[in-house]
């Protein structure tokens, strides 16, 4: 028959077409019998068919209509006239999540309440066995009480053919179909399908957090995260490119990036096993309780982190520090340490996402910095003086080191490992890197860095050559990265800090090893980021404060317990890393305070777009209304 406005289908009048899709047509529609508005769902022809699919498609709807969850629409009932297969829907009023992303990022305060409720109503289903398989901002409604509503429960599974049909492969799976395959259903979004899907793969519920991850990170962009020209292409960048973080809004909490991150990892094994997770971290609309998934988070992108300028750095003999606290010194009380609070130009904004943001050159006489969000920069000042200078080519750079002696600058960008003369020039690619996680340049002309997340290590020579690996992941004990390294006296040995999946950082190892045989051994279990201090210690920090022990270089062992030299020290949680650094004539750079927050001062802006200051304090201030 014939499908519209003002036709019967059984006691359900026909009103007007709101929606059309992959899924089928949808209807609203008066019930006739018990007055109200619903949406009627017309299924594909391919279901009138298909008799298998047909009994499937049943008992998968009679296991959705006994979901009874505020955030998912009702089903009221799987019928058939006159040759049509529908479904009778609750009718949701308002818009749909593509509607409101579409224009522009939805404001911090309101995107976590709407993630809050899908998380809810994906954690509903999935305690019933249930999977959605095609979750979008289309999928999600959003009522002008601000309910959300999750839409098509199971469709995609409930639709699709089974394994076993007739000619089905996985370079012919539903999931992979592009229009015009069976009748144009594209059988999860290709947007928003996990790395996992896109391969025609089996899949869980994994696959629902991975969109929950997708759908969060585009409410909180205003943008699509993985966008192509065909559906081929799309989906080569699910499975290809790296998610960007940095693309993220500046006043996300570090929390939710964390959250993000962990939903957004390709390998299902280290993603979110469990929506619920996320669930009871949104619960609290400032994101305060995302620290428990902060912490347990595997470790991605890297979040953003704004320092006033005034709070950026103290710089202090640190040989006087450690002879403060050592608790073994019997000698007498050693002299206060020395002080100095750097200010750094009034502009600066200290990028921390990964590694430390300032550090000194080998003799102590000069300080490198990154300032910067997405245009970020290097720049370098002698303490001796007031200004400090650009790096050319310095762009987009991050985790500065210097060569042993002090005349090069190396650093990382997204993809690149790079060096730089001190005296200028244009800075000289050394190595292919994807979100490197650390390096150090050794007297021997090489460097050792971590080419990405969760990898193990790599060295190259610092003129360039062929990168050869150093540190195998130890898949056994789970060991998910090896990162933060640093070459010890003589380069005969390295420190590094080892994580395994799902564990803090505070829980880390940091471990030694032997260059030449590559035999590791851990040195400390708990803490990371460590360092060598010139005055026989390993510096690391563990819950934002530095902790010292003794160390024989030569033997390179542990010489006593660690014991704590300072507190407040700028840790950031996801990467393991913290604001610290050393020159080697023993001076300590750091900064100091949570890794959280932006810092900055109210502006006002008139109708003509005049801008005035209406304050001169500075503080984490968000979200001014």
């Amino acid at each position: 028959m014939s499908i519209e406005a003002g036709k019967d289908l059984l006691q359900y009048r026909l009103i007007e077409k709101i929606g059309e899709g992959g899924m089928g047509a949808v209807w609203k529609a008066a019930d006739t019998t018990l007055n109200r508005e619903v949406a009627i769902k017309i299924l594909p022809d391919l279901f009138a068919q298909d008799a298998d699919r047909r009994g499937r498609f049943e008992r998968e709807a009679r296991l959705l209509a006994s979901l009874n969850h505020p955030n998912i629409a009702a089903i009221y009932g799987l019928h058939e006239a006159q040759g049509v297969h529908f479904l009778a829907m609750e009718l949701i009023s308002g818009q749909n999540l593509a509607e409101r992303i579409s224009k522009g990022a939805v404001p911090v305060d309101d995107a976590l309440p709407i993630a809050r409720q899908v998380a809810e109503a994906l954690e509903a289903a999935h305690e019933n066995g249930i999977v959605h398989r095609d979750l979008k901002p289309a999928n999600i409604q959003l009522t002008e009480e601000g309910v959300i509503k999750v839409l098509d429960f199971g469709l995609a599974k409930a639709l699709a053919p089974e394994p076993s049909d007739t000619g089905a492969s996985p370079t012919m799976s539903p999931t992979l179909t592009s229009a015009g395959t069976v009748a144009g259903m594209v059988l999860g979004t290709a947007a928003y399908m996990s790395p996992e899907q896109a391969k025609g793969k089996p899949v869980d519920r994994r696959a629902d957090v991975w969109a929950f991850g997708v759908v969060l990170y585009e409410m909180l962009t205003g943008g699509q995260l993985f966008t192509g020209e065909t559906i081929s292409e799309t989906l080569a960048a699910v499975l290809l490119r790296d998610v960007d973080f940095e693309g993220l809004p500046g006043n996300t909490p570090l929390p939710v990036r964390a959250l993000l991150e962990r939903c957004l990892h390709k390998d299902p094994r280290q993603r979110l096993r469990d929506i619920g997770e996320a669930r009871i971290a949104l619960q609290s609309p400032d994101a305060s309780s995302l620290t428990s998934v902060a912490a347990a988070a595997a470790p991605a992108e890297a979040p953003r982190r704004s320092f006033a300028p005034w709070v950026v750095a103290g710089v202090m003999a640190v040989g006087a520090l450690l002879g403060v606290w050592a608790p073994w010194r019997s000698a007498p009380p050693a002299p206060d340490p020395m002080f100095l609070r750097v200010e750094l130009s009034p502009d600066a904004n200290l990028f921390a996402g990964y590694g430390a943001a300032a550090l000194l050159s080998p003799d102590g006489d000069r300080l490198v910095y990154v300032s910067g969000g997405g245009d970020r920069m290097l720049y370098m000042r002698s303490l001796g003086e007031s200004e400090a200078k650009v790096v050319p080519g310095s762009e987009e750079g991050y985790h500065p080191f210097f060569s042993p002696d002090g005349q090069w600058l190396g650093f990382v960008t997204r993809e690149r490992l790079k060096k730089v003369s001190t005296f200028g020039g244009t800075p000289i690619a050394l190595a292919d890197v994807s979100l490197s996680r650390g390096a150090t340049w050794g007297t021997d002309g090489t460097i050792v860095y971590a080419p990405s997340p969760n990898s193990g290590l790599m060295r190259i020579p610092d003129r360039g050559g062929e990168p050869e690996p150093l540190t195998e992941l130890n898949k056994e004990e789970d060991e998910f990265t090896h990162r933060w390294p640093q070459y010890l006296p003589g380069n005969g040995a390295l420190l590094f800090t080892v994580h395994t999946s799902g564990a803090s950082f505070d829980d880390a190892r940091i471990e030694v090893l032997d260059v030449e045989t590559k035999q590791r051994r851990t040195l400390q279990h708990g803490g990371s980021y460590a360092r060598y201090v010139p005055t026989g210690h390993i510096v690391f920090v563990r819950d934002g404060t530095l902790y010292a022990m003794g160390f024989d270089v030569d033997a390179r062992e542990t010489t006593g317990p660690p014991f704590p030299i300072l507190e407040d020290v700028t840790q950031n949680p996801i990467h393991g890393s913290a604001q610290f650094d050393f020159s080697s004539t023993g001076i300590l750079v750091y900064s100091t305070g949570s890794s959280v927050g932006r810092m900055a001062s109210l502006v006002g802006a008139d109708r003509d777009g005049k801008s005035s200051p209406l304050s001169g304090d500075v503080a984490e201030l968000y979200h001014p209304r």
